[in-house]
């Protein structure tokens, strides 16, 4: 597997290479034609000159010396300005002399190829790349112009000029330049590497470290976390920030898995102990005849309690699964008439903690969106945990009114304050108080959990206040 450090490596090389070659494709072309036009320019400018001033020689002396100290002075000066090579030649191309400013050459016998001298004499100049048949041992850039003067009505071609440009010097040239070139990009490619193996670097440790830390958790190790990246206030910080935020939900989850799988455990533990103590008890005659209805009696509750755990685990995993199916309202229903019926479900135990009830609800119906059966054990659950904590002798209030599209339920005990850090565990699964556990022998810890998994499903709120001995639960639904 290529890792993605060299996958960001080995495209940005390729980049810098492929545009490093283009780039000096375009560069040597683009430096090898200016070059070639400059010289060309240069030459064809000093073949001008030359031409112009021989003509005006010819036409004060009416004849050519080229030995005049004079006229080779001046030869001698355009070709060593211009570095060039410089020659006269007559009407028929024959050499009469040539110079590069150093020394004056010599051609006897030699002659201009005749391409040449039929296309100065028929188009008026030539130029081009040439070793003018020999006469030169490489080729050179050369510029030739005609000598002429106006005798009579006729212009007459007295000779020619050539002025020639070593490619030696043009290619030395566009050698050095490219050589310049070329260490400069090469410097700059490796700046690049260099930069672009750091970048990739920077950018590809956190994602290790991200990679690690999710083998680690794999392993069971939740407790890890990527730190470092906090001030970087790009992509990779954000990245950062949602896997310690997955980091800490999966720390959670696992908290929570351990604390119920503990939970379920303590409490299936101790009814069936207890069920199994007496019944051995009675079987092998420790308890005596007398206490046997008694200890028969304890054993019924503890199976009755053993069963009503079963059975909110049971309810706890359908409502998970709906859950997953994001249930929302399925019908419309009276939430007063509801919350009689529980009312009237739960008289005796009522009645028994010698407790009140104040109702506040609308006279009418009010009708509200939701499932019928479940805000029905909703109103159960909370209306049984309000009448198993509140203290005897006090009252019990309900409360329902209708603000902004919601229905507004509040249920309202009171007893033993809760302590303001566990107000936020009551809907946990399997959370007791401490305070309760002694008073509630009946109770599994799930029915709170059970509430606002419901009300979840229903995307409606529930929360829970306790002050001075005041318990409060407040929930909401939509009107219909």
């Amino acid at each position: 597997m290529r890792s993605l450090y060299r996958r960001q490596l080995t495209m940005m090389v390729s980049i810098m290479l492929i545009s490093f070659t283009l780039l000096a494709g375009a560069f040597m072309l683009l430096s090898y034609r200016y070059i070639i036009g400059e010289t060309r320019d240069s030459v064809k400018r000093n073949a001008g000159y030359i031409a112009s001033f021989t003509s005006t020689y010819y036409r004060h002396y009416l004849t050519l010396d080229v030995q005049d100290e004079f006229y080779s002075s001046y030869m001698a000066s355009i070709a060593m300005i211009s570095n060039s090579h410089v020659m006269v030649a007559d009407a028929a191309g024959k050499i009469l002399y040539a110079t590069d400013g150093s020394h004056v050459y010599t051609y006897e016998d030699s002659q201009i190829p005749e391409t040449v001298v039929d296309q100065v004499m028929n188009e008026g100049s030539y130029n081009g790349m040439t070793n003018l048949g020999g006469i030169y041992p490489e080729r050179r850039y050369m510029s030739a112009l005609p000598v002429a003067n106006q005798v009579g009505p006729l212009p007459v071609v007295q000779g020619m000029v050539l002025v020639a440009a070593s490619a030696s010097n043009l290619s030395e040239m566009w050698s050095s330049t490219a050589t310049i070139f070329f260490f400069s990009a090469v410097v700059v490619f490796l700046i690049s590497v260099i930069a672009s193996t750091l970048t990739s670097a920077y950018q590809t440790r956190p994602l290790n470290e991200m990679a690690e830390a999710a083998r680690k958790f794999g392993q069971g190790e939740f407790d890890i976390r990527v730190t470092g990246y906090e001030d970087r206030c790009d992509e990779v910080s954000a990245l950062a920030e949602a896997f310690n935020s997955m980091a800490n939900s999966l720390e959670k989850v696992e908290t929570q898995r351990s604390e119920f799988i503990a939970n379920v455990s303590h409490e299936l533990k101790t009814p069936m102990t207890t069920i199994a103590g007496f019944a051995e008890g009675i079987l092998d005659g420790t308890i005596p005849p007398e206490r046997e209805r008694e200890s028969l009696e304890i054993v019924v509750s503890e199976t009755r309690r053993l069963s009503r755990l079963v059975r909110r685990m049971l309810d706890l995993s359908r409502l998970n699964a709906l859950a997953e199916g994001a249930i929302t309202a399925q019908e419309t229903f009276d939430l007063t008439e509801v919350m009689s019926r529980v009312l009237i479900s739960l008289e005796t135990k009522i009645t028994d903690r010698q407790l009140d009830v104040e109702v506040q609800m609308p006279e009418e119906k009010l009708m509200v969106w939701g499932d019928p059966d479940a805000i029905t054990q909703v109103c159960y659950n909370l209306l049984d945990n309000a009448a198993k904590f509140a203290a005897p002798g006090t009252a019990i209030t309900i409360q329902i009114t209708k603000k902004d599209g919601k229905a507004h339920t509040t249920v309202r005990n009171l007893g033993a304050t809760i302590p303001t850090e566990e107000l936020p565990l009551l809907f946990e699964r399997f959370h007791k108080a401490d305070y309760s556990r002694s008073m509630d022998r009946e109770g599994v810890g799930l029915g709170l959990y059970i509430v606002k998994t419901i009300l979840g499903n229903l995307k409606e709120n529930i929360t829970v206040t306790s002050e001075d001995g005041v318990t409060q639960f407040h929930f909401t639904l939509t009107l219909a």
